[in-house]
């Protein structure tokens, strides 16, 4: 039984490896693109409009509902890398209904990644809100004594968010092996079921962690 994708190589050379994970990545971005490019390119202001475009705005609309809720009040400015995030995570997890699929989420060096650049965006969404000395600032509240401690929760947080999503969807893809292994042909439509929920959670709580972190770092800046 693979644990993770990466065990599946295409393609070796020297320290470059070219993996499952890899490919099922670029795969999944590239439909994605083409994907939002489609359902875009022909957007309408009208009473009319079409499935697609209201699809398209519900989705959009509840993101930016619950983005506010956590506490950033401009949610036009983290939709893009919020909803990129949901969106990636979900579409990824979503897709195990096809055979022989295994979500790149399964992969430590993917969910690294995507804690990675959350990570990254925290300052960058603090700095662009009071500037770089006030985000830098907020490391010393509520007194100079708290800066190795705010700097260790920063990495900690990090590595929390990129273990999380790994370990639930790698765990998750290991008991419905075992269990389709045992009884192949009660269980795969209730497990294919349970795997859809867990990864569309998952997906929501990376997502919504994401948020939080950034609406901490804004309104401890700010």
């Amino acid at each position: 039984m693979k644990l993770s994708p990466d065990e599946t190589i295409f393609w070796e050379h020297g320290f470059i490896t070219i993996n499952l994970t890899i490919v099922t990545t670029w795969i999944l971005m590239l439909l994605l693109a083409i994907a939002s490019w489609l359902i875009t390119r022909n957007l309408k202001k009208d009473i009319h409009i079409s499935r697609w475009q209201s699809t398209l705005e519900i989705i959009t609309i509840t993101i930016k509902n619950q983005i506010k809720e956590i506490g950033l009040n401009e949610p036009e400015k983290y939709i893009g890398f919020i909803g990129t995030l949901f969106l990636f995570i979900a579409v990824a997890n979503l897709c195990i209904i096809f055979p022989w699929y295994e979500p790149p989420t399964g992969s430590l060096s993917t969910t690294v990644a995507l804690a990675i650049c959350v990570f990254m965006a925290v300052p960058f969404f603090g700095i662009e809100k009071s500037g770089i000395l006030g985000y830098l600032k907020s490391y010393l509240r509520p007194t100079f004594i708290m800066l190795p401690f705010n700097l260790i929760s920063e990495i900690s947080r990090t590595i929390a968010l990129a273990i999380r999503l790994f370990g639930n969807i790698m765990s998750g893809g290991m008991i419905v092996a075992i269990l389709l292994s045992i009884t192949p042909f009660i269980f795969p439509i209730v497990m294919n079921l349970l795997g859809l929920l867990t990864g569309m959670v998952q997906a929501y709580i990376f997502s919504i962690l994401a948020t939080v972190y950034i609406a901490a770092a804004v309104q401890k800046s700010g």
